[in-house]
């Protein structure tokens, strides 16, 4: 199973993508991984990469992974028309599309987290594919678990136990129901994705 990453430094902060490899390696599923990953940039920058265009018509990949820019996301057409581009290749390449909602950042808190996440959910109706909800996903275990730090010391990027969260939030959402906990102290942010899975239904 072959896994390409789009995005920025949510993306590569602590090498996230091999993070989700190794989560799903101790469940028993065998993945690939490749990142395309550039600090700050969003879907329209790499809708114009060469290399983007590339990697996701001859690449291979059976999942291809979408994070936009985040602090701030700019404006929803540039992320509306730079997501249209990429879903048409990964299309076209018989690939599935995953968005990965990112997170508000710490100074904004909870509360500002709904216009990032109604921004992904609307391209998730409108090109029908799957959201990874880190941002929902990370807020929940916030509520639960305050002593828990997820925010690198900036308050936007994540701390290598928020790079956990995002990558066991993906990988369930690309093979839930076998993704189970690796390290005891995992669990509480698989119980997180499961209160997110349930709010959504």
């Amino acid at each position: 199973m072959k896994l390409l990453f789009i995005g920025n430094s949510h993306t590569y902060y602590h090498d996230m993508p091999q993070i989700v490899k190794t989560i799903c390696a101790a469940n028993g599923i065998s993945v690939s991984v490749t990142m395309l990953a550039h600090g700050g940039k969003g879907f329209l920058f790499h809708a114009d990469e060469p290399e983007v265009r590339f990697n996701i018509l001859f690449g291979g990949y059976d999942y291809v992974i979408l994070q936009h820019t985040a602090h701030p996301m700019g404006e929803l057409s540039e992320m509306r028309e730079g997501a249209s581009r990429l879903i048409s290749w990964i299309r076209q390449a018989g690939a599935t599309p995953v968005f990965y909602m990112t997170w508000q950042s710490k100074r904004l808190g909870a509360g500002q987290q709904k216009p990032m996440t109604d921004a992904y959910l609307y391209l998730a109706q409108r090109h029908g594919c799957a959201v990874a909800p880190v941002g929902e996903v990370w807020w929940d275990f916030v509520a639960h678990h305050s002593e828990a730090s997820l925010f690198s010391d900036d308050g936007e990027h994540a701390s290598e136990t928020g790079a956990r969260l995002a990558a066991y939030t993906i990988a369930c959402t690309l093979f839930a129901p076998r993704i189970h906990a690796v390290l005891p102290e995992d669990q509480p942010i698989l119980e997180s994705i499961a209160r997110v899975k349930k709010e959504r239904r």
